[in-house]
C-alpha cells in the first residue's frame, strides 16, 4: 500500500457540484447565482408573499368588516330539540352533559337554548345561555332556566 493507491472509504465521499470554489472549477465568479439581484446578494431570504415588487395578493384584495376577537361561539339548540329528547328519553332535566351524550353539542361548545318549535312538558334546562322567547317558553309550562 502506498499513496499511489490511496482511496476514500466507500460512502464517505458525496458526489455534489461544489461551487464557489475558483474560476478553474467552472462554477467560480457568481457561483451559479446569476448576476444582481437580491436572490444573489448574500443573506437573501424569501419574504413570505414577496411577489417581485409587484403589489402582493394579500394588499391588493379588498378587506372589510371587523373581527371580534373576543367573540363568544354559541352552539344553537332550540326548544323543539329538547321537546323531542324529553319524549323519547322521558327527560324532564336538560344541562350540557346531557347535551354532550346525545350529540347536540361537543364538550368545549358553549350551548344557548333557542325558541324554536313548541315545548309541551315541564322541564328544567340548565345552559349558557337563553333567547328571549326559549325562557317565555320554557317558563310558559312551569319549567325553570337556569344561566350556567
Amino acid at each position: 500500500m502506498d499513496l499511489s493507491n490511496l482511496k476514500p472509504a466507500e460512502g464517505s465521499t458525496k458526489n455534489r457540484k461544489r461551487i464557489a470554489r475558483g474560476q478553474g472549477s467552472g462554477r467560480g465568479g457568481t457561483a451559479t447565482r446569476g448576476h444582481k439581484g437580491a436572490k444573489s446578494r448574500s443573506g437573501y431570504k424569501r419574504k413570505i408573499g414577496f411577489e417581485g415588487g409587484q403589489m402582493p395578493l394579500f394588499r391588493r384584495v379588498p378587506k372589510f368588516g371587523f373581527k371580534n376577537i373576543n367573540r363568544k361561539e354559541f352552539r344553537g339548540i332550540n326548544i323543539d330539540a329538547l321537546q323531542k329528547l324529553a319524549d323519547e328519553k322521558q327527560l324532564t332535566s336538560f344541562d350540557v352533559e346531557v347535551f354532550i351524550s346525545n350529540g347536540l353539542a361537543s364538550k368545549n361548545e358553549l350551548v344557548k337554548i333557542l325558541g324554536r318549535g313548541e315545548l309541551t312538558s315541564k322541564i328544567e334546562v340548565k345552559a349558557h345561555a337563553f333567547s328571549a322567547s326559549a325562557i317565555i317558553a320554557i317558563e310558559a309550562q312551569g319549567g325553570i332556566a337556569t344561566k350556567i
